[in-house]
């Protein structure tokens, strides 16, 4: 028997916000952790000793979060029902010598993280976004989000055989973006943040700076059945973990029962293979997790037992069947868009699901009353991969992998079904209370 959904498409509406407040990794876990403390979490030191109370807690480090609810009663080998995913996306990013240009143009040197669709950068108004590394050994977000930079493609009267040809692009050559006119300032990009942000000249000693496109998310199509936006892989899934979190500790604080301790793991550089202490492959969950059991009493049996139980859903975005290139996809397995969240299914352990593992996912979206989908690779085309198989290798967790199904995935504008975002929250928020 299904119970109320807890979301509809003012999730959507919110997301929306999300996405445009959170233009890199660390914007992401920083708008996450606001909302969490609204709801009564708080945040916890790594470098505190840990206290075995109940309530919601989290742990911030860089571009990753873990947040976590204790339950009152809960014992030390009470298992965990944990939502993973990542906060990073393909995007353009400033190299340590930024300051670079030709031919009377100033531009900035950047490097290209993870796998991005490298012609949706092409002719888009770009901003700047990400962490600032001060002297004194604080850091601070600074975000400029209006038309900063622009990588300017070049026309078809200088490259004819785009036509006939394609477009070629040389990673090196061709993405660097123009922000000025001018000789190469050496320091000019840096002096400028420290101007915009307020800080002194010097100040600024290190950074992890990002491109975004400032275009916001907008509803499409007649009836507004889609949702257009940027870094949806994999902020949507960020997203619906932290509203679906939310909504478990605030029935629980009400009275509602829960039989395990519900988890948000998101974390980052999973475009680039996850090996990072913010990353999947890294121990933070573990160290978490760990701490945790440990913190209520428990012992390394304890521990044992707890992880016994537990089970996470890996969730990020997979592939919608395209309507000009259904051939790329496996023809018994068309994903649609409003047709419900995806499990993902590779028998070569490139996804983490199982048979019992889909028959949780299954009873979840049952009482959420909530559809979903299964996907597949084309057994001709290489099937990507996520943070399940790793996080049901590194910690002995059984991982079930899942997502909303998209098109154009790493464009730098990604679309979906305005409906899925909500049908995932809700299907979220049933396996987090089991």
């Amino acid at each position: 028997m299904s119970y109320p959904a807890r979301f509809d498409r003012g999730h959507t509406d919110d997301l929306m916000t999300f996405l445009a407040a959170s233009p890199t990794p660390y914007h992401a876990v920083a708008n996450a952790a606001e909302r969490l403390e609204k709801a009564g979490f708080r945040q916890v030191a790594e470098t505190d000793a840990w206290d075995g109370t109940s309530g919601g807690k989290f742990v911030l480090r860089g571009g990753a979060i873990v947040a976590w609810y204790v339950p009152e009663g809960a014992g030390p080998h009470t298992p965990f029902r944990i939502v993973g995913a990542h906060t990073d996306s393909p995007n353009l990013r400033v190299k340590p010598q930024p300051d670079t240009g030709a031919h009377g143009w100033r531009q900035v040197a950047v490097e290209i993280y993870g796998g991005p669709l490298l012609n949706s950068w092409l002719d888009r108004d770009l901003g700047l976004a990400g962490r600032l590394a001060l002297r004194d050994g604080s850091t601070r977000l600074v975000n400029i989000d209006r038309p900063l930079l622009r990588v300017p493609q070049l026309a078809v009267h200088l490259d004819r055989s785009v036509s006939t040809e394609g477009l070629k692009l040389d990673k090196q050559r061709h993405l660097q973006p123009v922000w000025g006119l001018g000789d190469a300032d050496e320091g000019g990009l840096i002096a400028f943040l420290e101007e915009e942000s307020g800080l002194q000249a010097g100040e600024i000693t290190g950074w992890d700076l990002m491109t975004h496109s400032v275009e916001p998310p907008a509803y499409l199509g007649r009836d507004k059945e889609l949702l257009a936006g940027p870094r949806m892989d994999n902020l949507l899934s960020v997203h619906a973990g932290t509203a679906a979190l939310v909504a478990v500790a605030t029935a629980a604080g009400t009275g509602s029962e829960l039989p395990y301790i519900p988890v948000l793991a998101a974390f980052d550089h999973e475009e680039n293979g996850s090996q990072s202490d913010t990353g999947a492959d890294g121990p933070l969950l573990g160290g978490v997790l760990e701490r945790s059991v440990f913190a209520r009493g428990g012992t390394y049996e304890d521990r044992a037992r707890s992880f016994a139980g537990t089970v996470c859903l890996s969730s990020d975005t997979g592939h919608a069947v395209h309507p000009n290139y259904a051939e790329r996809h496996d023809p018994t397995h068309h994903p649609r868009a409003n047709g419900g969240p995806i499990l993902k299914v590779n028998v070569n352990n490139r996804y983490a699901t199982d048979g019992a593992g889909r028959a949780v996912f299954a009873a979840a979206c049952e009482k959420a009353g909530v559809d979903f989908q299964s996907f597949v690779s084309n057994n001709s085309m290489p099937c990507g991969t996520t943070i399940g198989p790793i996080t049901a290798a590194r910690h002995g967790i059984k991982t079930i992998d899942i997502g909303v199904a998209i098109l154009s995935m790493h464009s730098v504008r990604e679309l979906c079904g305005a409906d899925d975002p909500f049908l995932l929250a809700n299907a979220l928020v049933a396996f987090l209370e089991g």
